[in-house]
């Protein structure tokens, strides 16, 4: 099949069109969407339909560009009131736990091949290696599974969840290129010159995310740009700057990147409901993206001779490796309670991000190259379907699940608050148990606190007065001066939540 610019363009488009349909249609099945996308990528490659695709450094770079858009969209969305209670925590899971998933793991996996699955047979530097790919918890599954469940965890879970997942990236990347460029010198002596460039890649990852996630802050309020549908193609071009500089001045770009997110998401400035939408469209958009890529970079046939070691090593780091690893990082924390640690160990989703990282020793032509990646991306669907299928079972088997807020999802009517703005806005659909007392509005028991602001009637949209007379089926956009007032107004309208 000849490759036009045509058939390029059909292909992206309808791969993303069947991804989109897979991963809706999937979810009512408790499958991952993630995991779609990957078999999507899958069925239409070299094995399946035919898809030729086999460029590791094309795919490294689509995963580059779409792993900076998800941190930083990630680092946006988490509130800082929030991961500051845990804010130690996350930091000792994102670096300690990695470096000790690493080790773990990569010690096992050695002991593995020379012992037991010896057609293949890594060194102790190539074991370490593929640990490293492996070791740290990937952001887009953690918080594509978190936010698609609409999961509330007690003890602070999920912020301690969503922080490791988007901050440890940047560890199991040194890691790899560490291991890779002592693979390549041979595993000559070179622990002062690793340590120091850890230290290095992470200060400056700190430093410059935090210094440039601020100036960017001032830029945004400052350049008054005419068209408001400017300030998110800005911010776009801010991420890949960000990433740019801090990766040439030997700093580490993915915790760079995060960290500016953070940075921005936690800071004021002007359309930052219309930016926050936009790059959660991205987000969703670049995770499709790569996941597909990946997808079509493997060929399910290479799975098999791999099959039982990927199997070993994925049961080995779900009930041994990161468990352990958790347990340690969390010796400090005696708040924290043994359900709540078993849940962080059974939370340690592989994903996106190791399969990209598994590019790199591929790129770098090391010897065992193609074994690695195919053993990471076996490990990665173990996980997914295993512990990604599970997350909310767990969750509620150990009575970790909190009381459920009532989000503010507006389908019918397009309004927002700023973050600023206290009240909160919800829907209310007219039924007939509601105007069994009478059908105005001033008929139904509305607390005080609580204002009926527009009503929806098939497709019309009207302002009321206390007057209007409801049908069953109008919906109603009420605001409430807080969330507590919400609550009293669903209570007496007699709507669970």
């Amino acid at each position: 099949m000849a490759f036009s610019v045509d058939n390029v363009v059909f292909i992206v488009s309808f791969l993303l069109f069947v991804s989109i349909i897979a991963g809706k249609t999937g979810y009512k099945f408790g499958v991952p969407i993630l995991v779609l996308f990957l078999g999507v990528g899958m069925i239409f490659g070299h094995d399946g339909v035919g898809l030729q695709f086999s460029n590791p450094r094309m795919a490294q770079f689509i995963g580059v560009v779409a792993l900076n858009i998800i941190l930083f969209s990630g680092g946006m969305d988490t509130k800082y009131v929030e991961i500051r209670p845990i804010l130690v925590h996350g930091i000792i899971l994102a670096t300690l736990g990695v470096l000790l998933t690493a080790l773990i793991t990569g010690f096992f996996i050695y002991w593995l091949t020379q012992q037991v699955f010896t057609a293949i047979s890594f060194s102790i530097l190539e074991a370490l290696l593929l640990a490293s790919v492996m070791s740290s918890t990937d952001s887009a599954s953690v918080f594509a599974i978190l936010g698609a469940k609409g999961l509330t965890l007690k003890e602070r879970l999920r912020p301690l969840l969503e922080l490791e997942s988007g901050s440890n990236d940047p560890m199991a990347y040194m890691l790899t290129i560490t291991f890779i460029q002592w693979i390549e010198s041979s595993g000559e002596g070179r622990i002062l010159l690793i340590v120091g460039n850890f230290v290095l890649q992470i200060a400056l990852g700190v430093l410059l995310g935090y210094f440039l996630g601020r100036f960017i802050v001032r830029i945004i309020n400052r350049i008054d740009l005419d068209n408001e549908s400017l300030y998110p193609v800005l911010l776009i071009s801010v991420v890949y700057i960000v990433f740019s500089i801090t990766t040439y001045l030997r700093g580490n770009g993915y915790l760079a990147v995060y960290i500016s997110g953070l940075v921005i998401g936690n800071s004021k400035f002007v359309h930052k409901k219309t930016v926050k939408r936009f790059m959660d469209g991205m987000t969703w958009l670049f995770q499709i993206v790569m996941f597909l890529t990946l997808g079509l970079l493997v060929n399910p046939s290479e799975l098999l001779p791999i099959a039982a070691i990927g199997m070993a090593i994925s049961l080995f780091m779900i009930f041994f490796a990161r468990p352990i690893a958790v347990w340690i990082c969390l010796i400090p924390f005696k708040r924290i309670s043994n359900t709540a640690r078993h849940y962080v160990s059974w939370v340690g989703l592989r994903g996106a991000a190791p399969i990209l990282f598994a590019t790199y020793p591929w790129t770098a032509e090391l010897e065992h190259a193609k074994e690695i990646f195919n053993i990471v991306f076996f490990v990665t669907l173990v996980s997914l379907l295993l512990q990604g299928t599970t997350v909310p079972t767990v969750a509620k088997w150990m009575k970790l699940i909190g009381e459920n807020r009532k989000k503010d999802i507006i389908k019918n009517f397009d309004v927002d608050f700023l973050d600023d703005i206290k009240s909160t806005i919800s829907e209310i659909t007219i039924t007939e148990a509601h105007i069994k007392n009478g059908n105005r509005i001033m008929d139904m028991p509305m607390p005080e606190k609580t204002l009926v602001v527009m009503v929806k009637r098939k497709e019309h949209f009207f302002v009321p007065t206390g007057s209007t007379e409801l049908a069953p089926n109008d919906i109603l956009l009420v605001i409430s001066d807080n969330e507590r007032s919400l609550k009293e107004t669903y209570a007496k309208l007699g709507i669970k939540t």
